[in-house]
Formats: structure tokens, sequence, C-alpha cells
């Protein structure tokens, strides 16, 4: 089946990247477009999903803004996490098929596609029962929150490879107190070994999606957050 990943290689804000999301699930659910692959960075925002709640939410939104971190409330599922630059964001806005096994099938697939990617570096990551994302020696490095609107999903995964992690320090990240965030960066640095780029990082996580998923990716590379104009349906 085909796919298109785009690669947006600037930091973009969650209000942006929120648009963009909305507008491929439109055409999605109207079979207008492929199934396509949003990869990119955000500016920092601490979003809380369907699940998330005030109490974690460590600090109050003017504290945030003092700091340059947003604040929005989002329909994926899920509680508060952090997004922001140095971390690796995947939406797939892809149209489930029974080859995908349903939300619990596709679930499987976001946590392997996170298991995968650090596997790529050496990292031994995994799944705890009951709880999405995937976690590593050093704790969480990758949270998962996702809706699926008509079969079609939107949201995806978050995946640390060496961001400010001082922005964690604002939440109950997931609504998990006590659990530690990780990143590339921590797991690699203990070890002694140099943090990937963002963007091989970036290739890795779409590349182990497609595989997973069975897609066959086209790819295109943006520094701001447009849709190449051959992809937009006329």
């Amino acid at each position: 089946m085909e796919a298109r990943v785009l690669f947006i290689e600037r930091p973009i804000s969650w209000d942006a990247g929120w648009a963009l999301q909305q507008q491929l699930l439109k055409w999605r659910i109207a079979d207008a477009i492929p199934d396509t692959l949003l990869v990119l960075q955000h500016t920092p925002v601490i979003t809380l999903g369907r699940r998330g709640r005030d109490q974690h939410l460590l600090v109050d939104e003017a504290v945030l803004q003092s700091h340059g971190i947003d604040l929005r409330t989002a329909s994926r599922g899920g509680d508060a996490t952090y997004h922001g630059p140095g971390q690796v964001v995947l939406y797939p806005i892809m149209r489930l098929t029974e080859q995908d096994s349903g939300a619990h099938g596709y679930l499987h697939t976001l946590e392997q596609t996170a298991i995968r990617t650090a596997g790529s570096w050496g990292v031994d990551a995994w799944i705890r029962e009951g709880k999405a994302g995937a976690w590593t020696a050093q704790g969480k490095i990758a949270a998962i929150g996702f809706k699926l609107s008509r079969w079609v999903s939107h949201h995806g995964i978050s995946f640390n490879v060496d961001p400010d992690m001082t922005g964690f320090e604002a939440i109950v990240p997931c609504g998990l107190a006590g659990e530690p965030v990780a990143s590339l960066a921590t797991c690699l640095g203990a070890a002694g070994q140099a943090v990937p780029g963002l963007v091989d990082v970036a290739e890795s996580m779409a590349s182990h999606f497609c595989a997973l998923t069975g897609r066959h990716a086209t790819v295109a590379h943006r520094e701001l957050g447009e849709l190449p104009a051959e992809w937009i349906p006329s």
C-alpha cells in the first residue's frame, strides 16, 4: 500500500501541526489522499489528552508562558506530555485495515515502532503491561496517544532523542508519578556513545512504521509546515 512521508525539519508549533493533521484527516477520511505520515518536531508545548487531569500539570499556565512553553488540550488518548525541539514526533494519518488488527493492534504497532527505533542505536526498550509507550533502563523514552476517526488514525508517537528534559519537570508525564523520562541522549550517554541526528532518527521511525504496516513510502522534506503542492487534492 502506498504511503506518503513528510519530514518537517524545523520545529513548528503544536497549533500548526494540529491544523495540518486536521486537514489531512479530512482528506484521508474522504479517500482524497493516501495514508500520510507527518514526522516533525514541535516548539515547546505541554498537551493534555482526553484523560489528562490538571493535577498532572505541576505549574500554572503563566509560569509555562514565562518559560516559552505553550499549553494545549488534545483530542488524543493519554494524559499529560511535553513536546519540544530534540524530540521526534510521528503522526500517521492512516486508514486502518484488517491487517492493522484494530485499535489494539495499532497501539502495538506504534509501540514496536518506538522499540525498534531505540534498538537501531543499540538501546533496549520494551512495553509495560497496561501502559502505552516504550521504556528503557533509564526511563520512558516514547509516549503514545492516538485517536481514530472513522478508522483513520491521527496523533501518534513522541520519541525523545535529545530534548531539554527540564520541560518534563512541569508535568507528571503520562500521569505516572515517580516514573523517570529518558531520551536517546541519556541512554547512549550512559554508555559513552554519540547521539544520532534528528533526521536519522526520524527516518528510522518512519521506516520501521512502514515496515510494520506494510506501507511503501514516498518521502518529501520541508523546512516549514506546508504540504508539497502535488500532494494537495484538487
